[in-house]
């Protein structure tokens, strides 16, 4: 009963538009009284704090800075001269550029939510001026952006990898595949839509304009590569690789001589508070996940879907439909740090390799951010394309059956996302 009155208490509060952070708050206190500690509610610190006592967690923050380290060396307009150069020649070639420049931002930010503040600027500026529709710019920006979380570096697979006690080197080579397949996937919807509304190409560039931008933006392209390299040799640990990311940035920003006091300033003060925030949700979520263990709420649900559904595939189906419903309202985050270890017994239980579960988990919550009407990257696309909510959701919606073919494809065949770790690791 515990475990159904903390969920009780964070889902109703989470509806009400209180603040996730303190909606963990308030459901992890109101947990510990229902387990009769009320006079010994240091019993939530020392939680927290053991919750957050990992080295891995080091590299969040590190992270975190080097994305915003990279957002502001102004490397947008390379990466995207880089795409224009590569596939704007085909039909309705910026929308394609706009999806292969998520793909090449992801490994720069590995945030949906930076891809659309960052590109959509750019992206949606270029389009309108070459006469494509507001609104079908937006929807595009928005459904690709959902690539970044998969693609390594990324943060929503390092904060799986804490909480499953999952191997963060596996998991971002797991995801490369994967943000491969979305890309093909909406890069030929876009094709067959532009061919449909007869949407502009761009003209062929010569061979040296090619080339002089892929020599412009190589050494920004080159930085998930570093990343993976070095942690894939044993050359660098996962927290030690954030601290490369970080250091290849400020080489960056020497490099293109972008980098200034005030970039400097303002990606530590993002960076700041956004790993306290993150790291505050871990901690609390910790404490929830405690309360789960000590009501046995894991091994109880593990029990009842067990007995109640025979087949895997009504499983995965039942969990995606719910990751959908689950990341329309909630923060990325905050599901992964509750959710993931209820559903790790059942997941063993049904011999659901966890790499593989991180993959779909990560990608099928991000499907939530499209989806009306709390969709988080349409409100943030609406801001960026100036439009109102019902034009940018009209035109988002039509991504979905794209992007839910390529989920479907990535949960039900798993060899998508484990080939590539397998290959470099060796089978588990």
């Amino acid at each position: 009963m515990t475990g159904l009155l903390v969920l009780g208490v964070f889902v109703v509060l989470a509806f009400h538009s209180v603040p996730i952070l303190t909606a963990i708050i308030l459901a992890a206190a109101a947990g510990v009284i229902s387990l009769g500690f009320s006079d010994q509610l240091g019993i939530v610190s020392q939680q927290m704090l053991d919750g957050i006592n990992s080295p891995s967690l080091l590299s969040v923050p590190f992270f975190i800075l080097a994305g915003n380290l990279l957002n502001g060396l102004k490397l947008t307009d390379r990466i995207f001269r880089f795409a224009n150069n590569i596939v704007g020649h085909i039909r309705g070639g910026l929308a394609q550029v706009n999806v292969l420049a998520s793909l090449l931002f992801a490994g720069i930010s590995g945030a949906a939510v930076a891809d659309c503040a960052a590109l959509g600027t750019v992206e949606v500026k270029a389009m309108r001026e070459r006469g494509y529709p507001a609104p079908f710019a937006a929807g595009v920006t928005a459904a690709s952006s959902i690539i970044g979380p998969i693609f390594p570096p990324s943060i929503p697979l390092l904060l799986f990898a804490f909480v499953a006690n999952a191997s963060v080197g596996r998991l971002f080579l797991a995801g490369v595949v994967p943000a491969l397949v979305l890309l093909v996937v909406l890069m030929g919807y876009v094709h067959i839509v532009s061919l449909k509304r007869g949407y502009p190409k761009e003209p062929r560039p010569p061979l040296r304009e090619i080339l002089a931008s892929a020599v412009d933006g190589v050494l920004t392209l080159l930085a998930p590569g570093i990343i993976l390299v070095a942690m894939f040799t044993g050359f660098t640990t996962a927290s030690e690789a954030g601290v490369l990311a970080c250091l290849y940035a400020l080489a960056l920003g020497i490099w293109y001589r972008t980098l200034t006091v005030k970039v400097l300033i303002t990606a530590f003060r993002e960076t700041a508070a956004l790993s306290t925030i993150a790291l505050l949700m871990i901690g609390f979520s910790s404490c929830i996940g405690w309360i789960m263990a000590f009501d046995m709420v894991p091994q109880r649900l593990a029990d009842f879907v067990l007995v109640s559904i025979d087949a895997k595939w009504q499983f995965l189906l039942v969990y995606l439909a719910f990751l959908i419903i689950l990341g329309c309202v909630f923060d990325a985050t905050a599901a992964l740090i509750i959710l993931v270890p209820i559903m790790l017994p059942i997941v063993d239980g049904f011999g659901i390799d966890r790499v593989h579960f991180g993959i779909f988990t990560v990608l099928t919550l991000m499907v939530g951010i499209l989806t009306p009407p709390l969709g988080i990257a349409i409100y943030i696309m609406m801001d960026v394309a100036k439009l109102p909510f019902e034009a940018v959701a009209k035109a988002t919606i039509p991504f979905l059956i794209p992007i839910v073919i390529a989920v479907l494809l990535i949960t039900f065949v798993p060899q998508i996302s484990l080939f590539l770790p397998n290959l470099v690791y060796g089978a588990p």
